[in-house]
């Protein structure tokens, strides 16, 4: 029985694995530096580096809330749910976009998550969204994160969580995987679908596997920064605006805005509401290194500004996305690159497509479609040998 590792819970991690379930000769084992799942995803969302949940008392910039405590906190990334006492959030990706005639044979991906109920039809309004003719929105009720969940559930993977991993080196014609925490475990496939920045920052013998002309299109992918502001209220707070979402074009800090629960259409009166902020790409790259505290108070001064009558939050959670949007994708490649065949060492990603959920599917199934012949094999190699 081959194992395969999948580096990276996010979407194309997930559906790439669930793709993969019922291939020959495979086990495939999913492995993620996160708590929880997420990873890469689509519009106006990142990945995950730091993140820091913020306790509020008083401060006159939030109308009578500031910070009293900062905690270093690990999500998942732009296909993450942030979950708080009190409600939840999506601070990454904001809902899914289909356009049917560029789906094509990923039209199938979309209908079985509508047909699950994991994906529902977005219609609450958002003031400055731009479609195009014969586009479909769609937004996950239960979170974002329950797209990465079911389709980690459909592969049938032994998922493990913080799980960094820090070097890939051969060893008797497999795989060995080093981690930040536990021994290093062999393997006959890998597949890496994190960024490619962290892809590069890997070390052991996959440093001299990576070619000059394969090290060059790697280093040539660029991502966009920003932040995300979650602001969590009590149940029954009321936030009176006449949209669930709305696009800002004239701030330099504040991009978009998001009632998360009524955008989600799962209001309650036992739920207390979530806004949720998302900066813009300039204001994101001139302060990605910034002191967080005193980038989520210029947030809130715009955020006041824009809506002033926006009321008082019971907690604030303020997240760096550092691999935001793909801005340049790995140039002509069929949503895959191949490190290494013998041992298969693959990689693939949102990098090597595009930054939203059709381009993780297509990622995902070309990854997929690679390693599947080389899972043949082992059922061949398999079948030579005689029994006992």
């Amino acid at each position: 029985m081959a194992r395969v590792l999948v580096v990276g819970a996010g979407l194309t991690g997930a559906a790439g694995a669930a793709l993969l379930r019922g291939a020959p000769r495979g086990q495939v084992a999913v492995w993620d530096k996160a708590r929880g799942a997420g990873g890469s995803g689509g519009p106006g969302g990142g990945r995950e580096t730091r993140a820091w949940r913020v306790s509020c008392v008083v401060c006159r910039v939030c109308r009578g809330v500031s910070r009293r405590s900062v905690t270093r906190c690990r999500a998942g990334g732009r296909m993450s749910t942030t979950r708080a006492d009190r409600g939840s959030a999506d601070l990454g990706a904001q809902f899914v976009t289909c356009e049917p005639e560029l789906a094509g044979p990923r039209l199938s991906f979309y209908e079985e998550l509508v047909t699950h109920g994991i994906l529902k039809p977005l219609t609450a309004p958002v003031e400055g969204l731009v479609e195009r003719e014969g586009s479909r929105n769609f937004v996950a009720p239960q979170g974002i994160s329950s797209v990465v969940k079911y389709y980690l559930e459909q592969s049938g993977a032994e998922v493990s969580y913080e799980q960094q991993v820090t070097h890939i080196s051969l060893r008797d014609g497999r795989w060995e995987v080093s981690r930040k925490a536990g021994p290093p475990e062999q393997f006959d496939v890998v597949i890496l679908t994190m960024p490619v920045p962290q892809i590069l920052q890997l070390q052991g013998d996959i440093v001299n596997i990576i070619n000059a002309s394969q090290k060059q299109q790697l280093e040539s992918v660029s991502y966009s920064s920003r932040y995300a502001l979650g602001l969590f209220y009590e149940a029954g707070t009321g936030i009176a605006v006449p949209w669930a979402a709305r696009y800002i074009a004239d701030n330099p800090c504040v991009r978009f805005i998001s009632i998360d629960n009524k955008k989600r259409n799962i209001e309650s009166p036992e739920i207390g509401p979530s806004v949720v902020v998302h900066t813009t790409v300039a204001f994101g790259s001139e302060h990605l290194d910034s002191d967080p505290e005193e980038v989520q108070q210029i947030i809130l001064s715009h955020l006041q500004r824009i809506v002033p009558s926006l009321p008082k939050p019971s907690s604030i959670k303020c997240q760096r996305w550092r691999y935001s949007q793909v801005t340049r994708a790995v140039p002509n490649c069929p949503g895959q690159m191949i490190l290494h065949t013998q041992p298969l060492l693959i990689c693939g990603g949102d990098g090597f497509t595009r930054s939203n959920f059709d381009g993780c599917i297509e990622s995902a199934m070309s990854l997929a479609e690679a390693v599947k012949p080389h899972l043949q094999q082992f059922q061949t190699q398999a079948a030579k040998i005689p029994p006992d």
